[in-house]
């Protein structure tokens, strides 16, 4: 990458949220599209609100069957963030804002100030998500809206199946590393070669048809081998038809990046398996 284009960005990131403890100062609109967030990364959410400023959506999370523990008054200092892992805060006092992101960053918890961008140790992007794959568009602060535009753009010609065929690769390689098993050395660059070619040689539809007896035809028939059998040597067929809507030219680079990524994280995987 040419030196000119560096620097100005952010690391993007999965983080992962499992059963840590998110503080979300706020119960308005705004929070209520992060605490949904963290919710559907496994979080354990506490919200601080006052009652009456309690979005809909917010109200629905506090009294469903949600890990999210709720008190109703405003953040009440320090001892507020006490066993606490990340802050959002959403609230219309600016002032209390900065103030909670300061003792946050005392604390080094991580925090995020909407509608602040100077308070913010990271962003929320437009996201999209479909099962396991999720792709997010972030402007690094500087326009929310556009970003929700650019996601419907990218949103609109994904495949309608691509969710299921990622879940179906990961558990093809799951079922791979039961049958050659082992972490580093040959058996690891050999896995890793051969989920590649699958990524590479079967199309979106055909990864999406996948099921446990297809998959072990195509460990059997192909791994043992040393091949890749494509789908009709295994009885796939084509299910579903591609909407008429859709325009082929324009899906294309999007089936490659989401092709691409899926093998990339196959590829970073296995060399992450290897260095532990």
């Amino acid at each position: 990458m040419p030196p000119s284009v560096l620097g100005g960005a952010s690391l993007l990131v999965a983080w992962q949220l499992k059963d840590r403890h998110v503080l979300v100062v706020g119960g308005g609109d705004v929070a209520s599209g992060r605490i949904e967030s963290v919710l559907a990364a496994d979080a354990r959410v506490t919200i601080i609100s006052p009652s009456s400023g309690l979005h809909p959506l917010t109200k629905q999370f506090i009294v469903g069957p949600y890990p999210v523990t709720y008190h109703d008054r405003t953040f009440g200092g320090a001892e507020d963030l006490a066993g606490v892992d990340m802050v959002l805060t959403a609230i219309d006092d600016v002032s209390q804002s900065r103030i909670i992101c300061t003792l946050c960053r005392d604390l080094k918890i991580p925090v995020n100030v909407a509608d602040i961008p100077d308070s913010c140790d990271f962003f929320f992007g437009s996201q999209i998500r479909d099962g396991p794959l999720q792709i997010m568009v972030s402007t690094n602060g500087q326009s929310p809206k556009l970003a929700n535009i650019i996601k419907r753009k990218i949103e609109k010609h994904l495949p309608e199946h691509v969710g299921i065929a990622i879940a179906n690769v990961g558990r093809l390689r799951t079922l791979l590393k039961e049958r050659a098993p082992g972490v580093g050395g040959e058996v690891s660059k050999r896995r890793m070669k051969w989920m590649v070619d699958v990524c590479n040689s079967w199309d979106m539809e055909g990864l999406a048809q996948l099921d446990e007896q297809t998959m072990k035809k195509l460990l059997d028939t192909g791994w043992e081998n040393g091949t890749v059998p494509k789908p009709r040597d295994l009885g796939v067929r084509q299910k579903w038809l591609t909407s008429v809507s859709t325009s082929i030219s324009a899906a294309v680079p999007i089936l490659t990046l989401v092709a691409g990524a899926a093998c990339a994280g196959v590829l970073f995987l296995s060399r992450l398996s290897r260095s532990r």
